[in-house]
């Protein structure tokens, strides 16, 4: 006899808009074994909303939704927005400035279709008795910790501005053996002030901006601490996302992610997929991050791994900064190096890079306008910056050794150059990567319109790296680009 049970890891609140909000989660199949899928049955998720505003709601309307084998038994419900497996009304509409609180549970069913067999939707549905029939007692029982969600929505479109507050972090190191516990311990104090003292959310949203997870736990050179298995990812994620400070917090705050180079290995670069052990780590990493993170966010772009969306009326584009970058690496130079995608050879296929242009094009120049980028756009580290004395082929090794956006002037030179010719102000970068919490203020040259405009960049701390003596010490950045010791100047307005 089937039961409900509840769902192995989430759920996560990902994208939330005034009217929808992405709800995830991974189903735990006890006839699942890590990456072993038992073929001979499919799992579905069953999610309802059980609270408005803290009002308990007598009539609950629920859906079925997929958990796809394909993506690691993980799936997505979007209320207000999608209809549920076999249904034909629409999910509950949400209204603006609203809370919300939804039930997750997860079914498994017997498949005797062939792995190769899609079964769509209606079929599906037609083989499940109504979504409705488990909202009873023993779905109200499901443990709160391993079922419970809540959000809530975003303030109307075209509202008038109002402050917005978001947290901000990246680099969660496991920790290795008795301290893996300490990893988990900065997500209690984000979540008391994210909610606030009312229990009410305090803040709109959690931005993580890479290395979530570190597959290479110890160095991509030695081999015992690097995932290459998918087996190895799965445990990465589930040992991160699992923990109990983290997961009461990704169920309870919006949170929006990007990858950077520990999703995958130490300082990747697609040039490295040239190699089939490379690429069969690329694969299996890419699989796990879109099960675990890409999922669960907006879509702007299809499936590429860039997106952008806006919230209380301030602009977000989150950029794709690891499997794009190309560093092919023409000896003794820097120009074919592209962060953002090669350049496009054509308008119908545009880059990463025309996309952001296009984007920033779009804004309102005076409202604030973010673009996350996990590598830091500024400030530069000292031992790669423009000003550093040494032979050329010596520059572009330092450089290239950053791992950052100085190795990739080719990219890098664009965009302060259109935020000048659209006169553009306000934009800030939002980025993490280097364990070292810093405030930057880009300013301009040229003519008046130039030098009348800043540009910002704030970096996050990391959310546990245990050895600030080995990396993330402020003294290896540059904080006065102007200084005759510190010179980082760079030209925009050159080609």
């Amino acid at each position: 006899m089937s039961s409900l049970r509840t769902v192995g890891l989430g759920p996560i609140v990902g994208h939330v808009t005034s009217t929808t909000a992405r709800i995830w989660v991974r189903r735990g199949d006890p006839a699942d074994e890590v990456a072993d899928i038992a073929r001979h049955r499919r799992t579905v998720g069953v999610i309802a909303i059980v609270a408005i505003d803290g009002k308990k709601l007598r009539n609950r309307s629920a859906h079925y939704f997929r958990l796809q084998r394909e993506f690691d038994r993980t799936g997505v419900f979007t209320l207000g927005a999608d209809t549920g497996i076999g249904e034909t009304a629409t999910s509950l509409e949400l209204t603006p400035g609203t809370q919300y609180s939804v039930r997750v549970g997860t079914l498994t069913i017997d498949d005797p279709d062939p792995d190769s067999d899609s079964i769509s939707n209606d079929l599906l549905g037609k083989r499940l008795p109504a979504a409705s029939v488990w909202v009873n007692e023993e779905f109200e029982a499901l443990n709160d910790y391993e079922s419970l969600a809540s959000f809530t929505t975003a303030r109307a479109p075209g509202a008038e501005q109002v402050d917005m507050a978001f947290l901000l972090g990246s680099c969660r190191y496991p920790g290795l053996l008795w301290k893996a516990k300490h990893a988990d311990k900065i997500f209690g104090p984000m979540l008391e002030e994210a909610l606030g003292r009312q229990g009410r959310s305090a803040v709109d949203m959690t931005l993580m901006v890479g290395d979530q997870i570190y597959a290479d736990k110890l160095n991509r050179r030695v081999k015992g601490g690097l995932a290459n298995t998918f087996e190895e990812f799965q445990e990465r994620y589930h040992t991160a996302f699992g923990s109990r400070r983290m997961r009461k917090l990704l169920r309870k705050v919006p949170t929006y992610m990007i990858l950077d180079d520990h999703e995958i290995e130490d300082n990747w670069a697609q040039d490295r997929i040239k190699k089939a052990e490379s690429r069969n780590v690329f694969n299996l990493a890419i699989n796990a991050y879109m099960s675990y993170q890409w999922l669960h966010g907006p879509r702007s772009y299809g499936r590429r791994l860039f997106y952008n969306f806006g919230l209380g009326g301030y602009p977000f584009f989150v950029l794709d900064t690891r499997t794009q970058r190309y560093m092919d690496d023409i000896a003794g130079q820097l120009d074919d190096n592209h962060m953002l995608g090669r350049p496009t050879l054509s308008e119908e296929e545009p880059s990463q890079l025309d996309h952001l242009l296009h984007w920033l094009g779009e804004q309102d120049p005076r409202v604030p306008k973010f673009i996350v980028t996990s590598s830091v756009f500024v400030p530069n580290p000292m031992d790669a910056r423009e000003g550093r004395k040494g032979r050329p082929e010596d520059k572009v090794k330092w450089k290239e050794g950053s791992d950052s956006w100085p190795a990739f002037p080719s990219t890098r030179k664009v965009i302060p150059r259109h935020i000048v010719d659209k006169k553009l102000q306000n934009v800030i970068f939002l980025s993490g990567d280097i364990h070292c919490a810093n405030v930057a203020t880009l300013h301009f040259k040229g003519n008046a319109v130039a030098e009348s405009l800043k540009a910002f960049s704030v970096t996050s701390s990391a959310l546990y790296w245990p050895f600030p003596f080995a990396d993330g010490e402020p003294s290896a950045y540059v904080h006065d680009s102007t200084r005759p010791k510190q010179k980082d100047t760079s030209r925009s307005d050159e080609g």
